[in-house]
């Protein structure tokens, strides 16, 4: 999520109503703007309803979203985080492929090997989907189970498809992408062995609480930056709790756990971190 120089900086005194925007804007769809940091989506906001010819009155471009679903498309698109793609940050899964899978599949408690993760915060599903195919040539003997998750309804419907863009293709290793994908009319299909693993649910990360050691591996990279600190903090917390002993949390390659030692963690390398 980035700005303009010349974007307007939130205009003093309008707290009452960016907040009460925000209230409702959770009725519509049940996301909570007021999570994240404020000053970055203020200004996404009313930098977006000042060319949808409102005159920039958020309350009643609230309403125009309760009755217009193009609309409510449109400024989703604007506010939600859907930037992903295939083998994002390729040392991140040269590093789940060399070293963590093979670690977790070796100590995972029942035998044969199962190993469950979770794609949390996952868009339209290329983390899920490269998680998969690394894990068939990393711990081909494990049974793997990806979960993703992902606020917004959209996307998680685009990511059951399993279709993605040359461009969401443009860091894969062609080899390892031509053995998982299939070029079908320009776009990349993933293959039924990687959709047998995979499965996408709509969730908020701001909200789930998953049982306690239920996953081997979460993977939640470049979501919390967006998010206050308190509740980067405690979605963290959560994340952790969520991991059974010797599991892992990955998070953005510029992205950190503030205090790994109070949520039980370690950190292992600048973006993996042990649960003790």
């Amino acid at each position: 999520m980035s700005f303009s120089a010349t974007t307007p900086a939130p205009a003093r005194g309008a707290a009452d109503e960016y907040e009460q925007f925000c209230v409702a804007f959770r009725r519509v769809c049940g996301i909570d703007l007021l999570q994240y940091k404020r000053g970055q989506m203020e200004r996404r906001i009313r930098s977006f309803v000042a060319t949808r010819g409102d005159d920039s009155d958020l309350l009643a471009y609230c309403a125009k979203l309760t009755t217009d679903k193009a609309e409510l498309n449109k400024f989703l698109d604007r506010v939600t985080i859907n930037v992903s793609q295939l083998w994002r940050n390729p040392e991140q899964w040269e590093t789940l492929e060399e070293k963590i899978l093979p670690d977790l599949a070796e100590t995972a408690p029942t035998r044969p090997a199962r190993v469950r993760c979770w794609s949390a915060g996952s868009s339209y599903g290329a983390e899920a989907y490269t998680l998969a195919a690394i894990a068939r040539r990393a711990i081909p003997r494990a049974q793997v189970s990806i979960l993703g998750t992902d606020i917004d309804a959209r996307m998680v419907e685009r990511a059951r498809t399993g279709v993605f863009s040359a461009e969401d293709a443009r860091d894969a290793p062609t080899a390892t992408l031509a053995s998982h994908f299939e070029m079908v009319d320009g776009k990349w299909h993933a293959a039924a062995e990687l959709k047998k693993v995979v499965r996408f649910e709509q969730g908020d990360l701001l909200r789930v609480q998953p049982a306690a050691g239920s996953y081997d591996l979460v993977l939640c990279r470049n979501t919390v930056i967006y998010f206050n600190e308190d509740v980067r903090d405690a979605l963290h917390g959560r994340l952790a709790a969520s991991l059974r002993p010797g599991g892992r949390l990955v998070v953005g390659a510029t992205e950190r756990v503030s205090d790994p030692a109070g949520h039980g963690l370690e950190p292992e390398s600048p973006f993996v971190y042990r649960k003790i």
